[in-house]
């Protein structure tokens, strides 16, 4: 028996890692432990990407300060944002929801209509899903994508050496949550995926490794070093600005989740643009010998405060509900 009631995510994940065996015939090439499973068909020139993620009302928004479209969006980036971190394109998803009773003929079809929309101008036709009735709203979505064979990026491919850069500026999400109002609330409701840079970071710099920042830069660069067995040294990253006084907090931008940025390694010498289509890319830092999973900020041990649902102390629950 899985036993979940103690344990944080990780260990959940790593148990059923363990539960998991990959026969060495199967076509499953990578399972559990990246951003997306990869399945390659036989004879195929691409390898296909499988991410599924949950959207659940009281935990990823709130009804009275979530239109429907806003739930639609961010229900759907959060996978998107989940190819983009492999370097994928997207081809096809599936929407299983549950709908509460309060969800009426007018919020049900606002729902659908733009997480149609999104999914088609992001060429993830929704090809399909699930319905059901319940107590509360959820949404989980199921993508597909594809990437040229063994062309993926993982979680596992950093080495010490190897210098560590984020997109964009971090917190916003996370200060929107908090003050509801301006610029950064607009970001909390409208996260954009990293789908022409994920691309990018695979065709031009040759990305070693790759994570979207969803749950927060602090634990998901841990999950990178984890995977790839080194520790990292960085630096204070970009804070989102929401006007020339007022800026998200360190804490904020080390530990806000629903950013989907993208956080991601290069060999050394690689020339990293400043920016990629207007988006900054910055360097923070670098892969470095110690621990497994360590990182350090400005030589001090930085802990892994993002959001970790099984987590229930309040300080974890940075840029999440």
């Amino acid at each position: 028996m899985l036993d979940c009631g103690l344990l944080n995510e990780r260990a959940i994940t790593e148990r059923l890692r363990r539960l998991v065996t990959i026969p060495p015939s199967s076509a499953l090439v990578a399972g559990i432990g990246d951003d997306c499973a990869i399945y390659r068909p036989r004879g195929s020139a691409d390898d296909l990407l499988f991410t599924t993620d949950l959207f659940i009302e009281g935990t990823h928004f709130l009804r009275d300060t979530h239109k429907p479209a806003d739930v639609a969006r961010k229900a759907l980036v959060r996978s998107l944002s989940d190819i983009a971190a492999m370097g994928g394109e997207p081809r096809f998803c599936l929407a299983s929801v549950c709908l509460p009773e309060w969800a009426t003929d007018r919020w049900t079809t606002d729902f659908f209509e733009a997480l149609a929309s999104l999914a088609a101008r992001h060429h993830a036709i929704l090809a399909g899903g699930d319905l059901a009735r319940g107590v509360g709203f959820a949404c989980d979505v199921t993508l597909c994508g594809a990437v040229p064979r063994g062309a993926a990026l993982l979680r596992n491919g950093a080495r010490v050496g190897h210098e560590i850069y984020v997109s964009g500026a971090l917190g916003g999400s996370a200060l929107g949550l908090a003050t509801r109002k301006g610029k950064a609330w607009k970001r909390h409701l409208n996260p954009e995926p990293r789908l022409a840079l994920g691309r990018f970071l695979r065709e031009k710099l040759r990305a070693s490794a790759a994570i979207d920042i969803s749950d927060g830069l602090s634990l998901d660069l841990t999950r990178v070093c984890l995977a790839s067995g080194t520790a990292a040294d960085i630096v204070a990253p970009p804070q989102f600005a929401e006007s020339r006084k007022q800026f998200a907090s360190l804490e904020q931008a080390l530990h806000g989740g629903e950013e989907y940025e993208l956080l991601f390694f290069v060999r050394q010498g690689t020339s990293v643009p400043a920016q990629f289509e207007g988006l900054r890319l910055t360097r923070i830092g670098i892969a470095a010998q110690g621990p497994a999973g360590e990182v350090r900020i400005d030589g001090q041990p930085l802990k892994p405060l993002g959001f970790d649902h099984f987590t229930h102390t309040k300080e974890l629950q940075q840029g999440n509900l």
